[in-house]
């Protein structure tokens, strides 16, 4: 297959990518999660069951879980679409293998299908361990790096997005990989605040609650990533100040993650020399001030889901605007070359 066609299809398992993430959100956002109460079937079937003798067997076999045929469905949508992704990502890896002799990169390609296959174990054990906060934190991890790895698969496969990076640029290259493990960190840090529904703890902004700015916090109970097997996690279990604690560091990180992106852009937008590089600045300062303003409408909105599922969208985007920049700094073939750059200063020059 050639390099073109790759990325094409690696383009498509990216946009299904986003899909999955996306609905994944809606399903534990809607309290869904556990709408199959058993993997991978549900109450024992393929589909979620709907015919009167099939839910009163569901109802029996399962009393403490009785059907709710809207969560059912729910739950299996995200696992239809989530099996669809596995097999498209399947296919993206034997494509790979079978054209490395024409140079298409096996690497990538062989990480994606180890993952999408532990993401399918992390799906099983968010169900059978009852919403663990840690299986479901990494779960939603697991998700959102299926993405940023397909993205940038597509956008080197693709050739997308190149331009000759000037000396003064390259020495952004550390800055910007930071701001990717930050962005990454804050996403576990809303992934934690979100599975310990913890996103009302401070129901007001910018202050916590009852105008105070830093209220009890319980850090310890709150960032205890071992928790008892056979409990049902559904609602949360921690109190109140464990969530605080929660909250406010989701808080803090989002704040840290402002300023630092903002900064990192303002370095990109004075040291660009190609409007490429300028519009990955841009694009990153958007998506992180769409992200912050999301976090907020849903604390003074008071969580509405159509705003929760918008805010984890607003995380995907802000991922990928940043794993979009990390290439544009570091672009294939040498697009970084000082021949290259030569030849942007003699076309400029003649222009």
């Amino acid at each position: 297959m050639k390099r073109s066609r790759f990325a094409v299809l690696a383009a498509f398992a990216a946009v299904l990518a986003l899909a999955v993430v996306m609905l994944g959100a809606y399903v534990r956002l809607s309290h869904a999660g556990l709408g199959c109460p058993d993997w991978p079937g549900c109450y024992g079937h393929l589909a979620a069951p709907s015919h009167p003798d099939a839910l009163a067997e569901a109802n029996a076999a399962f009393p403490d879980r009785p059907v709710h045929t809207n969560k059912a469905w729910k739950e299996m949508a995200h696992r239809y679409l989530a099996s669809s992704l596995g097999l498209v990502v399947l296919i993206l890896g034997g494509v790979a293998w079978a054209g490395r002799r024409s140079g298409l990169p096996i690497g990538l390609p062989s990480l994606l299908v180890a993952l999408v296959i532990f993401q399918g174990l992390l799906g099983m054990w968010t169900v059978t361990l009852l919403v663990n906060p840690t299986v479901v934190t990494l779960h939603l991890a697991g998700g959102l790096a299926t993405l940023a790895l397909l993205w940038w698969l597509t956008l080197r496969q693709g050739r997308l997005f190149t331009a000759a990076v000037p000396p003064e640029l390259m020495a952004m290259r550390p800055w910007a990989w930071l701001g990717l493990a930050l962005v990454c960190v804050q996403i576990l840090l809303g992934g934690w605040t979100s599975t310990h529904y913890a996103a009302l703890a401070c129901p007001e902004f910018p202050t916590c609650q009852g105008g105070n700015w830093w209220p009890g916090a319980d850090f310890a109970a709150g960032f205890s990533f071992l928790r008892p097997v056979g409990v049902d996690y559904e609602g949360g279990v921690l109190d109140g100040p464990a969530r605080t604690a929660i909250h406010l560091t989701h808080r803090v990180g989002a704040l840290t993650l402002f300023l630092y992106l903002a900064g990192l852009a303002i370095l990109v937008l004075t040291r660009a020399r190609n409007p490429v590089h300028r519009r990955m600045a841009q694009a990153m300062v958007l998506a992180v001030v769409i992200q912050v303003g999301l976090g907020i409408a849903n604390i003074v909105a008071k969580l509405p889901l159509d705003l929760a599922v918008a805010h984890n969208g607003g995380a995907a985007l802000l991922l990928l605007s940043l794993v979009t920049l990390v290439h544009g700094l570091n672009p294939p073939d040498g697009s970084d070359s000082r021949e290259n750059l030569d030849r942007l200063t003699r076309a400029r020059g003649t222009s």
